[in-house]
């Protein structure tokens, strides 16, 4: 069994390319300029796997690894591209149709062996487009997830607002993930700066319920052991009612209804003072 296949893919390789492109061309299919060597890599692997002994069946027997490899690589290279998976597996599922035709031809004289190859070939492609599905899958997940990472680090730009006066404007839900970005950026920019106060603004907060409170207790608490001080500004009416029904304790954390507030009471506990120059 699979004799056949292994024999076809090793002696008929560019005809087989060649039907395979064709196949794959058909409609809206867009190739890509190294179609014919990835498919031309696709093909050694699987011979490379035959070779030794790997049952096209048991797709994830250790023998198929340098075939996964490959087709995982494929896979990621299409979905940094912007490829869709479906583009993918359609570019495999096409090496059916040729493949299909030359064991056909190769056993023309034996209709029930060549039935019993082409069922293992189609559970084999079958198998190379699923896995180029997952691999696709995994591949935009990484991609989504190292892109909210860095959309993570530029919501929550740490701000010098004056001489030994750090400020970080909060904008929308503060979660765990958040606060130790936060947290992280915040404690570092005070080392690098010397600085002896931050302002955590969060004007841009929706709600305030008992989880975010305790980011925002944690974030302060970090902060003084440090060595600065900490004042949170944006505290509106209604945030300021939530705290009070939820029965948070603020009491030791110094806090202002703006950020204009919170500014001129750290430059206060830095030693600036502000005077307005009167005209004559």
């Amino acid at each position: 069994m699979t004799g056949i296949i292994q024999q076809t893919l090793q002696n008929d390789i560019d005809a087989l390319i060649h039907d395979w492109m064709a196949q794959a061309s058909v409609g809206d299919s867009t190739l890509g300029k190294n179609a014919e060597k990835d498919a031309r890599g696709i093909i050694n692997a699987i011979v490379g796997a035959f070779a030794s002994g790997a049952d096209p069946q048991r797709f994830s027997d250790e023998g198929w690894n340098p075939a996964r490899r490959l087709l995982a690589e494929l896979s990621r290279t299409r979905a940094a591209q912007g490829q869709r998976a479906g583009e993918t597996s359609q570019f495999i599922l096409s090496l059916k149709k040729p493949l299909f035709a030359h064991i056909q031809r190769g056993l023309s004289g034996d209709p029930a062996a060549a039935i019993q190859e082409i069922w293992s070939a189609t559970v084999l492609v079958d198998n190379m487009a699923q896995h180029t599905v997952s691999s696709f899958q995994q591949a935009r997940e990484e991609i989504i997830i190292r892109q909210q990472e860095e959309l993570l680090e530029l919501s929550t730009p740490v701000v010098k607002l004056w001489e030994g006066v750090l400020a970080i404007p909060l904008i929308g839900t503060l979660d765990s993930n958040r606060t130790q970005v936060v947290m992280e950026s915040l404690l570092q920019s005070l080392v690098s700066t010397e600085s002896e106060l931050a302002i955590i603004d969060i004007t841009g907060v929706p709600t305030v319920d008992t989880l975010v409170a305790q980011h925002l207790l944690r974030t302060v608490t970090a902060i003084r052991l440090m060595g600065a001080d900490c004042i949170i500004s944006g505290i509106r009416p209604q945030i300021a009612q939530t705290i009070v029904h939820l029965g948070i304790d603020m009491r030791d954390i110094t806090t202002k209804a703006t950020l204009a507030e919170a500014l001129k009471l750290a430059m206060g506990k830095t030693g600036w003072r502000i005077t307005r120059q009167t005209q004559e």
